[in-house]
Parts: structure tokens; sequence; C-alpha cells
């Protein structure tokens, strides 16, 4: 992905509101040049839940109250996705770097270094669609629908992700729920119902050396540009 020993920027960030979150995927993607160095964004959430583009989400801070009006919308699809137990990513690259591949293989080729960081772990991880048993559908909440390319350990899935394209740019983004959250349907599991217990530090870390050993890549700690920060605030202020 990209070509060997291409350097990625590595931007890191803790407990965010969901607000603050998707705004800066946002601002990343919007204003991402081929040019420019491709992103690997680490992020860990606030209590909080997003929705998917299409989804409303008044609807849904009514019948989850206990969020207090915490939510934000993904700009990507997808269905309903509830934050705070877990650590996401995001990733931002030229079009040109997976070039020939349709939307579908271009999932399978990012979601590689998930497969590399579970089976890190000691986990059988495999796509949705290669796994038997296993029913793709759809759902209004994010853990509960199976998408092909979703990860699936000892039959559950294990968070979720999606994509949005552009002319010059690809942004993915997914979530690792590390523990467990009341065990609802629509949270999903977590990899402490796998007996897997790791801190949002030694989880980020496991993968970023997933990352790098998979796409055979160079990671580097980054801050938001001027540029990207001018265009955040924007964003936060509508």
């Amino acid at each position: 992905m990209v070509g060997n020993n291409t350097t990625f920027r590595l931007i890191s960030s803790l407990n965010q509101s969901a607000k603050i979150n998707m705004s800066i995927d946002k601002a990343l993607a919007s204003i991402y040049k081929p040019t420019d160095k491709p992103i690997l964004r680490l992020y860990t959430w606030e209590k909080s839940f997003t929705v998917g583009i299409s989804q409303e989400p008044i609807s849904y801070a009514k019948r989850y109250p206990q969020y207090n009006d915490n939510f934000a919308k993904r700009m990507t699809g997808g269905g309903t996705l509830f934050h705070g137990h877990d650590l996401s990513y995001s990733i931002v690259l030229p079009t040109s770097s997976l070039q020939g591949l349709n939307v579908k293989k271009s999932y399978e080729k990012i979601c590689s270094f998930l497969l590399n960081f579970y089976k890190k772990l000691g986990l059988d991880a495999k796509y949705a669609k290669d796994t038997q048993g296993i029913e793709l559908s759809k759902s209004e909440f994010c853990q509960v629908g199976f998408e092909a390319y979703d990860i699936i350990v000892n039959g559950m899935k294990i968070g979720g992700n999606a994509q949005r394209r552009s002319k010059n740019m690809i942004f993915q983004h997914g979530s690792i729920p590390l523990y467990g959250q009341n065990n609802t349907k629509e949270t999903g599991s977590s990899l402490e119902d796998l007996n897997i217990n790791l801190s949002y530090e030694q989880a980020m870390q496991k993968l970023k050396v997933s990352f790098e050993e998979t796409f055979s890549v160079k990671l580097n700690d980054s801050a938001l540009s001027e540029k990207e920060n001018e265009y955040l605030q924007r964003l936060l202020e509508e």
C-alpha cells in the first residue's frame, strides 16, 4: 500500500468528544492532496456515539439519553456505533495508492493490518465473508450487521470499518472495542470478552507495529498542521 518504505504521518489523540473526533476526520480528508504524506490517525473517545451519514442522530439521542448529547455524524455510511470503550483508527491515502482495486478489494487490503493485530493477540481473526455460519446483513447498529470485510473472532464481530472515496483520496476509519459495555447487542463484543486485556496505550502500540509490519511503512509522529487546525475550527464553529 503506497509502496515500501513510505512514511505515514501518525496523529494520535485521547479521550475526545464525538464532535471533535469526527471533525478532525473530516478536516484531514477534506484538505488532503495526493502529494501529501498518507495519514494514520489513532484516537479514543469520551462516552459518545456516532451515526452513519444517512442516519438521523436526534432520534438516537432521544433513545440513549445516557450519552448526554455527546454524538456526531460520520462522513461515512453504516449504522450507529457506541464509543468510550474503543480505540479507533483513520487512514487517508491518495487514490493512486490502491489503483486497480475496487471498494471491496481495497477494504481487504487496508483491513489486513487489523487481521495482523488480532493474530498477534493469539486470536483467529477472519473476514466475515470467509467465516462459516456468518450471513451478511444490514442493521441500524454497526455492531449488529455483518459486512463482507468485518472481522470475526470466535463467531463474534469485533469492531467495524467504513470507507469514503473522492477523485484524489481514499478515507477509511474503524473501531476496535477493547472493553465490554454491558454486553448489549447494540454495543457488540470486545477484546475483554475474549479475555484479552489491553490498555489504550498498549493497544495503540500494538496497532502501530502491526501497521508498519503489514504495509512495510514507517510511522512518524505528527500533529495537525496549521491549515488542518484552521479547517477544524471552522467545522467546530458551524
